[in-house]
């Protein structure tokens, strides 16, 4: 079997591809009819029922069901699972963002996986025939497998054969660009390879056991799972630098504070563009899924003057690996830290309402569920106007459009509402001439609603102002203008002018 798959491998690589060296791929989806009766403990779903993941819609999903008809959503307490043709196309668009070319694709609806191929032996003998016909070089399965389904299927198709993680994993391999987000992609490809070392061929067989075939007490793959651990540890402990230099960065952000604001949703709502749009700050975007790796931070004047940090993050999807999760929660820190999150969906996508309840599920994971959300639903540009015209924002979602520019003052409004830290309050100021810099940090971090210059060469502000700012100019506030007018005026009056 060895030299079949040498030689189909050797004809995959003479092949011509009529795209420029894509490879070609060929999908296979599967649905299972069956369902546990009951769900394991901590909410987790068994592995022969991941294609039916139950999800929960959040409130804001429902009331953008009111404004169009293409987002497919029931009520809030009903389960709404992804279906396997929603499932299959978005392997598509994986598989695309891989640099994959697709050439065929098949949906298979059983009652319950097959141990050995996942599939069954009929359906990979058809399989087997279509991918052939389309000359595919690679098999991707929108299902995880084990590794003795790996090495089955393999043997069957005579080609490479990938799961859903493994795609994921190779997209994010893609995309990395920072020695951070290589080093996390390479930790979760490496802790995904361990369990499935057993049985990839006879140079991992156990040694013999007659005379003359004892060996040195280690196998091939004893071997090899060492090498892995001792990378495991080796990438770790890099991890963990770069995780002590962003807690040293925190600690001097922290040292100014700064609100964090984090942008999380699934990959491809539009959180990169939206960034930009806020920041002016070039990130990569792409319609791709997983375009975005990498954390940035950048600042955010809002209509109250006070300044945030916007974080963009890596996007969710639907069953993220859990190796995924572990190996990026440095980078994820940021979501669990930040002040408010701005959770973006594409108000277009007919799974809309199931990708927010995933969104959910993967924050619940990083125990942020509680913090501030705003729920951003994006894309309104693709409606027409009369759908746009209807569709209405409430407290605690707004409807933008990052591509156009569309309604993202109001987005900013709602940040500055949903906001706690450094709170805007009404203050009344008197401030000499002679003040540059105290003058200079009043224009430019608060709201003047009043100036009146007064005796002694002084200036009097009514103002809403940051809780910092007044803090550093605390020599030159008169009274909070919450006050009565009155009592302000004889405060005003008792108070000399206020020097250096």
């Amino acid at each position: 079997m060895p030299g079949a798959l040498e030689a189909a491998a050797a004809a995959a690589a003479e092949k011509p591809s009529s795209l420029g060296g894509r490879e070609r791929a060929f999908l296979v989806g599967v649905e299972f009819r069956s369902r546990p009766h009951s769900r394991p403990e901590g909410g987790a779903v068994a592995a022969e029922d991941s294609a039916h993941q139950a999800v929960r819609i959040p409130p804001q999903a429902r009331q953008a069901k009111s404004a169009s008809k293409t987002l497919r959503l029931e009520t809030e307490d009903h389960a709404v699972p992804f279906s396997a043709e929603e499932s299959l196309a978005e392997l598509r668009e994986l598989t695309l963002s891989a640099g994959a070319m697709v050439v065929g694709e098949v949906l298979q609806r059983r009652d319950r996986p097959d141990a050995a191929t996942l599939i069954g032996r009929g359906k990979v003998e058809e399989i087997a025939a279509a991918a052939k016909m389309a000359e595919a070089g690679v098999l991707i399965f929108d299902h995880e497998l084990s590794s003795s389904q790996l090495r089955n299927l393999e043997r069957e198709f005579h080609c490479r054969v990938v799961d859903r993680t493994q795609l994921i994993l190779d997209i994010f391999a893609r995309h990395a660009r920072t020695r951070e987000g290589q080093l996390q992609v390479e930790l979760a490809q490496l802790e995904y390879m361990l369990p499935r070392l057993a049985g990839r061929g006879a140079e991992m067989s156990q040694l013999g056991g007659g005379i003359g075939t004892r060996g040195p007490g280690e196998t091939q793959l004893e071997t090899d799972r060492r090498k892995i651990h001792r990378r495991i540890k080796h990438v770790k402990e890099q991890i963990e630098d770069v995780r002590r230099i962003r807690s040293q960065q925190r600690q001097r952000r922290e040292s100014v504070p700064v609100p964090v604001v984090a942008l999380v949703g699934y990959t491809n709502a539009g959180k990169s563009t939206l960034f930009n749009a806020l920041t002016s700050a070039g990130v990569v975007e792409s319609s791709r899924m997983f375009a975005t790796l990498d954390p940035t931070l950048r600042t955010v004047t809002l209509p109250s003057r006070r300044d945030v940090l916007l974080s963009d993050t890596v996007g969710f999807i639907r069953n993220l690996p859990t190796t995924l999760i572990s190996a990026f929660r440095a980078t994820l820190e940021e979501v669990q830290r930040a002040a408010i999150l701005l959770q973006v969906t594409d108000a277009t996508s007919p799974t809309a309402a199931e990708q927010m309840a995933q969104v959910e599920s993967v924050l619940r994971e990083l125990e942020a569920l509680d913090k501030p959300q705003i729920h951003v639903l994006n894309k309104i540009d693709l409606f027409d106007e009369r759908t746009r015209s209807r569709l209405k924002d409430s407290r605690g979602s707004v409807h933008i459009s990052a591509s156009r520019g569309l309604h993202l003052d109001r987005l900013l409004a709602a940040i500055d509402a949903h906001l706690d830290q450094d709170r805007v309050e009404r203050a009344w100021l008197r401030v000499p001439q002679s003040e540059g810099k105290a003058l200079a940090q009043l224009e430019s971090r608060s709201i003047i609603l009043s100036r009146q210059y007064g005796e002694n060469e002084t200036v009097e502000f009514e103002v809403d102002a940051p809780e910092s700012l007044l803090r550093r100019l605390s020599r030159y506030v008169v009274a909070p203008a919450r006050q009565p007018a009155a009592r302000r005026k004889a405060v005003r009056k008792k108070q000399p002018p206020t020097g250096r």
